[in-house]
């Protein structure tokens, strides 16, 4: 991936982070957003520091011109981007609550941030793509894109979401050397699952180590290093066939 200018969203902690040092090290130049400053300004020195270039802009991704703002500083500074990975998201810990006491706003907030963003950003890098004929768009979902859980409705639906934008994209972009997939993490031991388990095992009345340990037939939740040598893959050369994919990365809790 030398020199292959990559966009990472919500790349300031967790997931998103883990991502960008990944594309970085395989000799990617990165840019990276989030809402963050102080955060941002740690994983660009990482990335310098593993000899690439970082390009860091603080951005909030519920605000409708900022994919726009985004993507156009991209290409003022290095051009085209090639590899875009949608990480940014809100998940259901912001907001815990059943179906019936949920909150509207929050509803809509989820879905301007989870769908509406990795939306506008695909649509906004695809052009150039299509001109080079050489592209990756890489959404990280969840594997609430498969199957829901207890008091995240609007995350559950924002990821089913994304899975249809994921595949759409694929379809349409195939005959153009471009491809779209969706990582799919399980239980992944990020500051924002922190929350979802410490509701867990309140809801359960048990404790967050018993938790943990039923994330997965593995014993364990996920690492963000896990979902990132995936999204390296998709980013690279090698997975030039596997398009319109929804994988998941959840130490088997989800096994069909």
């Amino acid at each position: 991936m030398k020199d292959r200018i990559a966009l990472v969203t919500g790349a300031g902690r967790g997931i998103g982070r883990a991502t960008a040092l990944e594309l970085a090290r395989h000799g990617a130049r990165v840019a990276i957003t989030a809402r963050t400053q102080s955060q941002l300004t740690s994983v660009a020195t990482e990335i310098e520091s593993a000899g690439s270039q970082a390009l860091a802009i603080a951005a909030d991704l519920a605000d409708r011109a900022a994919p726009r703002r985004i993507v156009d500083q991209v290409v003022a500074t290095w051009g085209p981007i090639e590899v875009l990975v949608n990480n940014a998201g809100i998940g259901s810990s912001a907001d815990l609550r059943p179906l019936v006491d949920f909150n509207d706003e929050f509803w809509d907030l989820t879905m301007e941030v989870n769908v509406r963003a990795p939306y506008l950003l695909t649509k906004l890098v695809l052009p150039a793509m299509i001109e080079a004929g050489w592209g990756r768009v890489i959404n990280i979902a969840s594997i609430n894109a498969r199957v829901a859980a207890m008091h995240g409705s609007a995350y559950a639906a924002s990821k089913h979401a994304l899975a249809g934008l994921t595949k759409a994209t694929a379809l349409e972009m195939a005959p153009h050397g471009i491809t779209a997939n969706a990582v799919c993490p399980g239980l992944t031991a990020t500051e924002m699952n922190d929350r979802r388990i410490a509701h867990e095992a309140q809801r359960l009345e048990t404790t967050i180590e018993q938790i943990e340990r039923s994330a997965s037939p593995m014993g364990r939740r996920m690492r963000p290093e896990e979902i990132a040598s995936l999204a390296g893959y998709l980013a690279s050369d090698g997975a030039s066939g596997i398009t319109g994919q929804l994988i998941n990365v959840c130490g088997g809790r989800v096994m069909f």
